[in-house]
């Protein structure tokens, strides 16, 4: 089965779930990455070290910005010439956009956000979460060339092989853009939530804590900073329920669940979050959940392995301490 791998990036700041598609094709055959963009030099190395046997790269300033319609255009022209079965990409809201476009270039269509696939015969069966994680799926694409976008950490990333060469061939970029990029604004710096091994994340609790003497956002922002503590010494993320998002103190970008990001780390820490349905959709692919709570009776408790009842502002500096001490920081 012949496979493309798409390797997302912004600015050649590669998206890390770009290398656990290239390691799940190479369990398919022979892969070949797609790299598109602008100075790409450094970024077609590290495909061929973490494993693709071609690029196909398209290195044009006209895709120095990531515009849909010019990327779809670049993508489509090279999936059409060489002729992929499937075709992988990480799911991304801007691989979601160029997939989707690309797939109607050539008549074909999209699976979206796979957690695991398996080939049978010619067909490539994948799995996929519905219904808001509650059930999987098993679906099969009629029509070739298959997109499949793949959840982040559904698939084991491969160790990079330093000075690993293969064979390169280049594109033009084609299509017309239709949208202009006026300029960037600078995001938060930090772990990422997609690709964070661990999170820790705050709910509604971090704004309830009496003896503190504070009010309601000085006292968020003193749970946040205990929070941020804490994923600082385990090397993760800051995560929060919609509940404090809604309220502002902390932004969207941090948001897990049904209306933010859905995360699969290995640990995911939930100090203050009562456990609502929305939020439990965005964690269900977490290896292990652990629930921080004054409320026994927090649903929260329900999807975590190990659960603490007790007021976060006593039990996360406690954790950071004992941390700390483990990790020698």
């Amino acid at each position: 089965m012949k496979t493309c791998v798409y390797i997302d990036h912004f600015q050649g700041e590669v998206v890390q779930a770009s290398w656990e598609a290239l390691g799940a094709a190479k369990l398919l055959g022979q892969v070949a990455a797609i790299v598109l963009g602008s100075g790409l030099d450094a970024l077609i190395q590290a495909a061929f070290e973490f494993g693709a046997d071609e690029v196909l790269v398209a290195d044009d300033p006209a895709l120095t910005d990531f515009l849909p319609e010019r990327y779809a255009s670049t993508l489509s022209a090279i999936v059409k010439d060489s002729a992929p079965d499937v075709v992988l990409l990480p799911s991304t809201s801007r691989t979601r956009e160029v997939a989707a476009m690309s797939a109607i270039d050539l008549n074909s269509g999209v699976l979206t956000d796979v957690t695991v696939l398996e080939v049978e015969g010619e067909r490539l069966i994948v799995t996929r979460p519905i219904y808001e994680g509650k059930l999987f799926e098993k679906a099969v694409c009629a029509v070739q060339p298959q997109f499949v976008t793949l959840r982040a950490r559904a698939f084991p990333r491969p160790v990079r092989e330093s000075g690993r060469q293969g064979s390169l061939k280049r594109y033009p970029a084609v299509g017309e853009a239709l949208t202009v990029v006026e300029g960037y604004a600078p995001g938060e710096s930090g772990v990422s939530l997609a690709d964070a091994g661990v999170i820790v994340a705050g709910g509604r609790g971090v704004t309830n804590n009496p003896a503190l003497g504070l009010d309601e956002a000085e006292t968020a922002k003193k749970g946040f900073e205990l929070i941020g503590e804490l994923a600082s010494v385990l090397g993760g993320a800051v995560g929060a329920s919609r509940a404090v998002v809604d309220a502002g103190y902390i932004p969207y970008a941090h948001q897990v669940g049904q209306t933010g990001k859905v995360v699969a780390p290995d640990l995911y820490i939930a100090a203050g979050i009562s456990g609502a349905i929305q939020h439990i959709v965005g964690i269900r692919s977490a290896k292990l959940v652990v629930a921080i709570n004054k409320d026994s009776e927090a649903p929260i408790f329900q999807a975590a392995r190990y659960g603490v009842v007790g007021d976060l502002f006593t039990v996360l500096p406690a954790l950071t301490t004992a941390f700390k001490k483990k990790l020698g920081k």
